[in-house]
């Protein structure tokens, strides 16, 4: 059975890179690269969820999700967010009708 552990894990390997040279972590690269190079990564993975999804490949959904999840993971290390905040937020509306959520927010 899976659970959020996976996320969890994913979420310290990615912290402990902080640190990393860059030279030899992908991670250390993408976050001593700076904001706009995760932001970019983020977008790319977007789009190729985007196109697995439109062609039907559910395997490929699969791979492309995983990817955007885990470049995800690298942007809230960045701002020094984890896992279990996005997780609070996601309790904190489970039961909620999206549209009620919605229109709770404040108004910019």
């Amino acid at each position: 059975m899976t659970n959020t552990t996976i996320l969890h894990r994913l979420a310290e390997t990615i912290e402990s890179r902080k640190s990393a040279d860059a030279d030899s972590s992908y991670v250390a690269k993408l976050l001593h690269g700076g904001h706009d190079k995760i932001l970019k990564k983020i977008a790319e993975e977007s789009a190729e969820t985007l196109m697995a999804s439109k062609d039907g490949n559910l395997e490929q959904i699969i791979y492309e999700t995983a990817d955007l999840w885990f470049h995800c993971l690298v942007l809230l290390a960045h701002h020094g967010l984890t896992p279990d905040d996005v997780l609070k937020e996601l309790e904190r509306r489970e039961g909620v009708s999206g549209i009620t959520e919605k229109a709770s927010r404040k108004k910019e």
